[in-house]
């Protein structure tokens, strides 16, 4: 099917507009982005090496417990934050999607096909003579089919489209990195969840042991009030005791509850699993392992490691480019426009010889007046800048301190397990002492039952001090960045 010309002379021009708009399409102006410098100490040479043991995703990995494998990955899976940081992520992903087609030609095809029907008298209006032919009719009409193939381009002639695009590159980058500091403190929850749900089955055993004691002793001292081996003041003594030990078990019964149902909901439960799930006790607490390789010294690269950090910067990269795309508001845009098609008032006759038809056009606006409000939005993305800034100097702060306290945290606590490990084995072997001196009346029954109180402390204590340094550890793994962000 032949077609008319096209008219070469508007075309070339266009083209060469077109053309010289890609050559200065490389230059965006507005601030390029420059990561604030910050006043960091210095570290250790080898400080890297000792950090490898938590350079792991799966970071919790560590402690060599199955139960605890096990709950981390339900929790990824199930997670009501983690599953709307991932939705969150995919709505910022298909945004930079949209902001990246921005700098492409808008393309279209568009069909329509109409019958209009006039009366004689409008038809004699505006043909004139020409309809003096529709006799014998009070109406007259006629048809119309168009199919056309439209284009538009709006050339980013001072790269205000680029800084857009670059400002939501920057907010998937921030979006990312916040997937990742919510799975990372996700899984921190959980992982202390489950010691806090392991400690308090270690004290409640405890407790119920030291109750079936005190239960034992309670009968054989009712036994000798009754056979007047002994004074009734004693006997109450022991039962005020009993009744003490028995309020705990009580007490931490309600707090494992409460600590299982806290545990069911961090890792995703359903309302009728958090009613009917219940831990899995695979093995002691004493028998978690703990990490003996704990760095002494910062890393280097801890700030490239957080992914609050890399989301905090990654907002910081956002405000700088908003930046430009307000300066650029005030400066003019040029669009490019095309058409080509086809018109008939016949649809048999649509694409035939003689139908088609085109056009291409140029426009450029320029901004005059606007009562300010364009330099006011420069304004305001410039403190908006300075705001986002001073945010990022805080995380960076933040980073520090929490690392620098999780380091403290661990040897503190590695050492204070030492120390009531050592205060746990002296009262024991004291509390037997004690028993044998009781038997044969060297001390009285007030001895005894202090000795025995301040052995179930010490142990409580004991027990404490573990999941401290449980605690510790993990906070040490999550100030260190986890392994999400290397």
């Amino acid at each position: 099917m032949k077609l008319t010309r096209f008219n070469t002379s508007m075309l070339y021009r266009c083209c060469h507009l077109a053309f010289f708009a890609f050559i200065i399409n490389g230059c965006a102006m507005g601030p390029d982005y420059r990561r604030p410098k910050l006043d960091l100490p210095t570290t250790g040479k080898n400080c890297n090496n000792k950090i490898n043991e938590f350079a792991c995703a799966k970071w919790w990995m560590t402690f060599q417990d199955p139960t605890l494998d096990k709950l981390e990955s339900i929790a990824l899976k199930k997670n009501a934050d983690i599953r709307q940081a991932i939705a969150n992520l995919e709505e910022v992903m298909a945004a930079a999607g949209i902001a990246a087609g921005d700098l492409l030609p808008s393309i279209g095809i568009k069909a329509d096909g109409s019958e209009t029907r006039l009366s004689h008298k409008s038809m004699m209006g505006r043909l004139g003579q020409q309809a003096q032919g529709a006799q014998g009719s009070s109406f007259s009409g006629y048809e119309s089919y168009t199919a056309r193939s439209l284009a538009t381009y709006e050339i980013d002639l001072f790269g205000k489209y680029r800084r857009a695009h670059e400002a939501a590159r920057a907010i998937l980058l921030a979006s990312k990195a916040a997937k990742s500091t919510v799975t990372l403190t996700i899984t921190a929850e959980v992982a202390k969840a489950y010691f806090a749900v392991r400690a308090l089955d270690a004290k409640l055993a405890i407790a119920r042991r030291t109750f079936k004691t005190r239960q034992e002793s309670y009968e054989m001292y009712k036994s000798r009030l009754k056979n007047g081996y002994c004074t009734e003041f004693d006997c109450l003594r022991v039962e005020a005791d009993m009744r003490s030990i028995g309020a705990m078990v009580m007490d931490l019964e309600c707090a494992l509850e409460k600590a299982e149902t806290a545990l069911s909901v961090l890792i995703g439960c359903s309302p009728r699993e958090i009613v009917s799930r219940k831990t899995t006790r695979a093995s002691s607490l004493e028998s978690l392992r703990i990490p003996s390789n704990v760095p002494s010294g910062l890393p280097s690269n801890l700030l490239s490691r957080r992914p609050d950090v890399l989301q905090a910067e990654g907002l910081l990269m956002e405000a700088n480019a908003r930046i430009g795309v307000a300066e650029l508001a005030h400066l003019p845009s040029i669009s490019l426009t095309g058409m080509f098609g086809f018109e008939s008032l016949s649809l048999k006759e649509l694409f035939s010889h003689g139908s088609d038809t085109w056009n291409i056009g140029a426009n450029i606006s320029l901004p005059i007046f606007y009562g300010g409000k364009i330099m006011f939005a420069s304004e305001a993305a410039r403190a908006k800048y300075k705001r986002i800034r001073a945010a990022y100097e805080k995380t960076a702060q933040i980073a520090f301190k929490e690392t620098l306290d999780g380091l403290t945290a661990n040897r503190k606590t590695r050492d204070a397990v030492v120390s009531r490990t050592a205060q746990v084995n002296a009262l024991r072997k004291g509390y037997l002492l004690a028993r044998k001196q009781k038997e044969v009346g060297l001390i009285g029954l007030l001895d005894l039952l202090d000795v025995e109180r301040g052995l179930l402390a010490a142990e409580m204590d004991l027990v404490g001090a573990l999941q401290n340094q449980l605690n510790a550890t993990v906070d040490l793994c999550k100030a260190l960045g986890g392994g999400w962000m290397r």
